[in-house]
C-alpha cells in the first residue's frame, strides 16, 4: 500500500531536517549563521501550515463537535500549549487566513497584506498578533476603509524588519496619526466601577480577592467595618496590618452568616458541605474539602466542625458518594446560650459572645462530652494563638475538636 500524501510529506520533512542537522557538522561560522536564518524561515512556514489547519478545523466546527468550549482549550489539550501559545495561532487563523462567507464564497483574509508576508515566511506569529492588536484599537476602527488598508500594508511591510515590540510602537503611532479627528468628545463623567473578583488557588487551599470601589460610600462602609475589627488585640501584637485586616474581613463575613439575613443557599457560616474520602474518615477525618476554599487542614476541619451543622458526604477512592448524613449540630443552641452566659465572651481575650465559637476542652473525638463542663467559648484569634487562660480552662489547648 502506498503512503498517503501526508505520510510522504512528513517523511520528506524529517529527512530534510536530518540532512540539515548533519550538514552542521564541521560547518564554518558563516554556514552556522545561515543555519539560523534557514531554521527561522522554515519554522515560520511550518507555523503557516499549523495556522491553516487551525483555520480549517475552526470552520468545520471540529473542536466544538468534540466537546471543547474554545479552540485555545482544544489546542492546549492536544498539543500541550500554554493558553498564550494557542491564542497566537487562533488570532493568526482568524486574521491572516482566507474566510468563507455564509453562502460559501471564499473571502480574503481580514489582514490581507499581513497574510501575504506571513504565507511567504517573511514574518512570524508574534508580528501577526501585533498587527491584529493595532487594528483592533478604537483609533483604527475610525479609519476609512482606504486609509485602513494602506496602513495595514505599511505595517505588513515593516514586519520584516521590526521586532514585535518595535512594530507595536510604530504601528500605534501610525494609526493615531492617521486618526486625525480622534474620538468624539464625551463630557459625561466616567461610569463608576465597583467590582470584586474572587479567585480560588489552584492546587492549594484558599484564594485571592481583588476589588475596586469607585463609590465612596460603599468603600467607606467596608473600610469602617474592617478598621473597627482590625485593631491590635494586645500591646505586643505581632500581626501585620494586612494580616489583621484580612482576618477582620473573615470575622465580619462569618458574623453576618451566623446572625444576618443571608440567602437560603448560603445559610449559616458553620453549615458546611464537607467532602471526606473514605480512607480519611477511617483515619479520623484528617482531611476534607470545602465548596470554595479548597482542602482543609485537620486543625481547620476540627475547628469548623466543633460548632457546625455538617452535611457529611463520604466518598470512596473514585470520588463516588457512599453516604450522605443528616444535618446534625454538635453544640445545641441551648448549650451554646448556657456557655455564653457563663463565659460572657472569649475565654482568651474577652471578645463578646457574638464573635465567638464554642469548642470542646477535651476533644469530642478523644472522648470529651458535649456538656457544659467540657466546653469553652473562644474567638477565632484565641483559637489560632492558643491564648487560653490558666485556671479552670487550663486543660483547653485551643485546638478544636
Amino acid at each position: 500500500m502506498s503512503d498517503s500524501p501526508l505520510t510522504t510529506a512528513h517523511r520528506l520533512l524529517v529527512e530534510a531536517i536530518d540532512a540539515l542537522s548533519g550538514a552542521t557538522g564541521g560547518a564554518t561560522d558563516d554556514d552556522l549563521l545561515s543555519v539560523l536564518t534557514l531554521c527561522e524561515g522554515t519554522s515560520r512556514r511550518l507555523d503557516r501550515v499549523v495556522v491553516a489547519a487551525v483555520s480549517t478545523l475552526e470552520r468545520r466546527g471540529t473542536f466544538a463537535e468534540r466537546g471543547y468550549k474554545s479552540t485555545p482549550a482544544a489546542l492546549g489539550d492536544l498539543l500541550g500549549w500554554e493558553r498564550f501559545e494557542a491564542r497566537q495561532r487562533v488570532v493568526a487563523a482568524e486574521q491572516a487566513c482566507p474566510r468563507v462567507g455564509l453562502d460559501g464564497t471564499v473571502l480574503p483574509a481580514r489582514l490581507p497584506a499581513t497574510a501575504a508576508v506571513f504565507a511567504a515566511g517573511q514574518t512570524g506569529l508574534r508580528h501577526v498578533a501585533v498587527i491584529a492588536r493595532v487594528f483592533a484599537s478604537p483609533a483604527a476602527e475610525r479609519l476609512t476603509p482606504e486609509v485602513w488598508a494602506g496602513a495595514e500594508a505599511q505595517l505588513a511591510d515593516k514586519a520584516a524588519v521590526y521586532t514585535p515590540s518595535e512594530l507595536q510602537a510604530w504601528g500605534t503611532a501610525l494609526v493615531e496619526a492617521l486618526d486625525e479627528d480622534g474620538a468624539e468628545p464625551d463630557d459625561r463623567p466616567p461610569a463608576p466601577v465597583n467590582e470584586l473578583h474572587l479567585t480560588r488557588h489552584r492546587g492549594k487551599p484558599g484564594g485571592t480577592l481583588k476589588a475596586r470601589f469607585d463609590d465612596a460610600a460603599m468603600f467607606d462602609a467596608i473600610a469602617t467595618v474592617i478598621d473597627a475589627h482590625a485593631r491590635p488585640v494586645t500591646g505586643d501584637e505581632h500581626r501585620s496590618t494586612a494580616q489583621r485586616q484580612a482576618e477582620a474581613l473573615a470575622d465580619v463575613c462569618g458574623y453576618v452568616l451566623d446572625h444576618g439575613d443571608v440567602p437560603e443557599c448560603g445559610g449559616r457560616r458553620p453549615h458546611l458541605n464537607v467532602l471526606v474520602r473514605l480512607e480519611d474518615l477511617e483515619n479520623r477525618a484528617r482531611a476534607a474539602c470545602l465548596d470554595f476554599g479548597g482542602t482543609l487542614s485537620p486543625e481547620s476541619l476540627r475547628m469548623l466542625a466543633c460548632d457546625a451543622a455538617v452535611v457529611p458526604v463520604v466518598l470512596n477512592g473514585k470520588g463516588q458518594p457512599l453516604d450522605v448524613g443528616r444535618v446534625t449540630r454538635t453544640i445545641p443552641d441551648g448549650l451554646r446560650r448556657a456557655i455564653a452566659a457563663r463565659d460572657r465572651g472569649c475565654a482568651g481575650c474577652g471578645r463578646p459572645p457574638s464573635w465567638c465559637e464554642v469548642h470542646h476542652i477535651k476533644a469530642w473525638q478523644d472522648g470529651g462530652d458535649t456538656a457544659l463542663h467540657n466546653c469553652v467559648m473562644l474567638c477565632g484569634r484565641a483559637i489560632a494563638c492558643s491564648t487560653i487562660p490558666s485556671g479552670k480552662y487550663a486543660s483547653a489547648t485551643g485546638c478544636p475538636s
